[in-house]
């Protein structure tokens, strides 16, 4: 189901946000001030246009925009103006690792390395690139040297946990999520990850980690569907469909959340009418939402509702056409004597 494609997005999700939310440069209060506009940085590089620290600022305010062309014409000139400074390097690898732009993060984090021999930061960052592609022992390589420099640093256990849990040591990976929560008790990104390893194993704990990161973050729409998922594979319904209430409280257009909804009110409840108005919604917020249809199909199946039951399954194969759920859904209408002609 699209829910559990969910669910492997979020087992990658801290890595992919990591060099874009975390560290010393990223966080940098210079560029996050709640009253700073961009005409006021832009004045301030019209007075002092050879201040690199100032195109720095420009080019955090905007990937906070997400206006990402700019940020990096931004990075580029702050580190054509002083190529000395590993922080500007740093900030250039984060803005090309968000685009994608593996090969050329990876130059700016070697040479944010040669320029900071005691920045652990660089060397997380290159552990990162190593594990999205993969290498685990070059990955854990770059984080034992980082711990070798500043051995209490909890982003370089996280990241351990991560390496060991792609390389399928669970036990090691949980292991090293607890030691990063020990040195950081608010880090939650490890809770997220430590109660999706336990929800894997149908383990309670889950809950509690689901619960600890939500107490730091209430409004993270991942815990919530994180702990939507695992109440409701654990049939929990009312605390499943709770948490799915909260993601669409929180972001009313988010069409996983009304899907799951009914995927819950259809399979477990037998609500047939409930859940079809909730796969309608989905479908609404997502006209392409191919598992929407199919299960809308089943409801008017349900409910005896056969023509309108086909041509849900119909839609959902225009959508996916190697959906088999769908077209077995129609087999069993023809089996039934619905026309399969429009």
């Amino acid at each position: 189901m699209s829910s559990r494609i969910t669910i492997l997005f979020l087992l990658l999700f801290p890595i992919l946000n990591a060099c874009v939310d975390n560290g010393q440069y990223a966080n940098s209060s210079e560029g996050n001030s709640p009253s700073l506009t961009l005409a006021q940085i832009d004045q301030e590089i019209i007075a002092q246009p050879r201040n690199a620290a100032l195109f720095a600022k420009r080019a955090r305010f905007q990937e906070a925009r997400d206006s990402l062309t700019a940020a990096l014409k931004d990075w580029q000139r702050a580190v054509a103006i002083d190529s000395t400074q590993a922080a500007w390097r740093i900030g250039l690898g984060d803005l090309y690792f968000r685009i994608v732009e593996l090969q050329r993060a990876e130059e700016q984090f070697m040479k944010a390395v040669r320029l900071a021999p005691d920045s652990t930061e660089a060397r997380l960052k290159m552990a990162e690139i190593r594990l999205l592609d993969k290498d685990f022992p070059e990955a854990m390589r770059w984080v034992n040297d980082a711990l070798r420099l500043e051995q209490e640093n909890p982003r370089a256990y996280f990241i351990k946990g991560w390496i060991h849990r792609q390389a399928g040591d669970t036990t090691l990976a949980i292991s090293s999520y607890h030691t990063a929560v020990e040195r950081d008790p608010q880090y939650y990104d490890a809770y997220v990850a430590l109660g999706l390893i336990h929800s894997a194993k149908g383990d309670p704990l889950a809950l509690e980690f689901f619960n600890t990161a939500l107490d730091l973050r209430p409004n993270s729409v991942e815990a919530w569907y994180a702990r939507g998922m695992y109440c409701q594979e654990q049939g929990q319904d009312s605390m499943a469909i709770a948490s799915y209430a909260k993601i669409k409280e929180i972001d009313p257009q988010n069409a996983t959340a009304w899907y799951n909804t009914g995927y819950v009110m259809l399979q477990h409840q037998q609500r047939y009418l409930d859940a079809r108005i909730e796969f309608e919604k989905a479908i609404t917020l997502l006209p392409n939402y191919a598992n929407a249809y199919y299960n809308l199909g089943l409801t008017y199946e349900f409910e005896e509702q056969l023509n309108s039951a086909k041509a849900a399954y119909k839609q959902a194969l225009v959508l996916q056409p190697d959906m088999d759920l769908a077209a077995e859904g129609l087999d069993r209408l023809q089996r039934r004597g619905v026309p399969m002609a429009n």
